[in-house]
């Protein structure tokens, strides 16, 4: 009798787990039909898929193979959510069109547990737009025009005027550094001191496992992303605490502006929204700025033709000015035709942001296949940017493609990298600025080459990968076939040259997913 129990029970446990499984993988929807793709495994999905290292320019496996086998729009489950993936630039046009109304900004839980659950990509609606207005307050265009402008410039020519008298510099790290310092400055009055180089390093450490799986231990890389955050949270926490127990002294900063708002009677922002913003803003001058400039100068060393085309609208520029010695113009800036068409090609091939998320509000029907309400919607940018359909050679870098294209002035549904709709990057005129201005002072001032011929040392791009626990054999591996890298070049490093002379600058670029050890190397003449 128990022996029947016992089979009974386990043929019931058998039934009901399959039952299970299918249901998660042939999701139901009640009007129309779904689009088509597979759920993947149940509550993983297909999320270690999604997340598999990428070591191209081009479009992911995942999102290519899936291209082939279901079409430009399909369903897959990404980090316990069913999400539908767009690839086609009608559909995610739609999407940031009715966001408000259709859908609304959405983000992983662990992503919203990294940034604060108060940060302004979280948050919707009236607030939203409230806390991009005082955002434009310090990147707007009269802000850009007439305050930093030339602090960009001062910085740009400080920081490459002391990098020449170094051996060796490493340019993705020097530029986050110059970034960061200029940003933090204008944001918290900002100084370099041992203190601030603490806040630095914290920031490192957020986002060196900003991409990994959360599981909040010691050793593990969301743990130091978590302890990251927490120690940058803990520096401005204090130093609030410290400004509005002295509202007399002024600096002058967007932290007093901030400070200003909270205090007004009716206040729309807590100083949860208020530090929550502080930490995006301060994340946003660390990392992405700084890979997209780096990326810029690899493409234009790579290109001749490009550099040469560039220098010239630059030193034109300079040979137009009255006296040689002053800094760039407002003017001067705006008619860098060339160098913005540059700047768009490098954020076209860089594609930072590999998805760009919104969930449904309602049951929404469109091209045959019905978007669940609660499900997620992910945008694709890097399909669309390299979709030979709408760019020819894409994997090119081909900066006059963009010549007299609507896009050098924001975006469209064939560019997206500052993102779409009403949540179009407030940052993005603060980015083509730091960028132009750098590579104005660069070209007119100084030369540059790979301290290896291209072909010769290994370009990681964008990889993303999962750790888990203390089990890092990916980056194991990294190390292992960068360390080969590294032997190649150490003979290049010994030999040295005076200032006067030809300095050589091998610089690498390191992404947060990846071993500290992976390496670009650069020389500066």
């Amino acid at each position: 009798m128990a022996f029947l129990v016992a089979m009974c029970s386990a043929v019931a446990v058998v039934v009901l787990a399959v039952h299970w499984v299918y249901r998660w993988r042939n999701p139901r929807c009640s009007i129309g039909k779904l689009p088509p793709g597979s759920m993947g495994l149940p509550l993983l999905g297909e999320t270690m898929q999604f997340f598999s290292p990428n070591a191209t320019f081009d479009v992911s496996p995942f999102i290519k193979d899936r291209i082939k086998r279901y079409g430009p729009v399909f369903r897959t489950s990404l980090v316990g959510q069913p999400v539908v993936v767009s690839t086609d630039p009608e559909l995610n046009r739609f999407v940031f069109q009715q966001e408000g109304t259709l859908f609304e900004s959405w983000y992983p839980e662990t992503f919203t547990e990294i940034f604060g659950r108060s940060n302004v990509g979280s948050l919707h609606g009236f607030m939203y737009k409230y806390l991009k207005s005082l955002v434009l307050k310090l990147f707007g265009p009269e802000s850009l025009r007439d305050l930093l402008l030339r602090d960009v410039e001062t910085a740009a020519c400080a920081n490459l005027s002391s990098w020449s008298r170094l051996s060796s510099i490493e340019l993705k790290e020097a530029t986050s550094n110059m970034i960061f310092d200029l940003t933090a400055k204008k944001l918290i009055s900002y100084e370099s001191s041992s203190s601030s180089e603490s806040l630095r390093k914290n920031f490192v450490a957020f986002i060196r496992g900003l991409i990994s799986y959360p599981v909040d231990l010691p050793g593990t890389a969301y743990h130091q992303c978590m302890q990251g955050r927490k120690n940058v949270m803990k520096v401005l926490k204090n130093m609030l605490k410290e400004r509005r127990n002295s509202p007399r002294k002024q600096h002058g900063d967007f932290f007093d502006y901030l400070i200003e708002e909270l205090n007004k009677e009716r206040s729309l922002i807590t100083e949860t929204i208020a530090l929550d913003l502080m930490f995006v803003l301060l994340f946003a001058s660390f990392e992405t700025t700084s890979l997209v400039l780096t990326l810029a100068i690899k493409f234009l060393t790579d290109h001749p033709n490009v550099l040469e085309k560039l220098t010239e609208e630059h030193d034109t520029i300079i040979k137009n000015r009255e006296d040689p010695m002053t800094g760039v113009t407002w003017m001067e800036y705006r008619s860098m035709a060339f160098t913005f068409q540059v700047i768009t090609e490098t954020a076209r091939l860089a594609n930072i942001v590999p998805g760009i998320f919104r969930k449904a509000l309602k049951d929404i029907q469109i091209n045959g296949y019905t978007i669940p309400a609660g499900w997620r919607v992910m945008v694709c940018p890097p399909a669309v940017h390299l979709n030979p359909e709408i760019y020819k050679d894409p994997l090119t870098f081909d900066p006059w493609r963009w010549k007299d294209r609507p896009e050098l002035n924001g975006g469209s549904k064939h560019f997206m990298a500052f993102g779409g709709g009403m949540r179009f990057c407030v940052g993005t005129e603060f980015t083509k600025l730091q960028m132009a201005i750098f590579v104005h002072c660069l070209v007119t001032k100084y030369r540059y080459n790979l301290a290896l011929p291209s072909n010769n040392f290994l370009f990681f791009y964008l990889v993303m990968s999962l750790e888990l626990g203390l089990l890092k054999g990916w980056r194991r591996l990294l190390d292992t076939v960068n360390h080969r890298l590294d032997n190649q070049v150490e003979g290049n490093q010994r030999r040295k040259y005076s200032p006067n002379a030809r300095i050589r600058i091998p610089r690498w670029l390191s992404y947060p997913a990846l071993s500290q050890s992976s390496m670009i190397w650069w020389e500066m003449a």
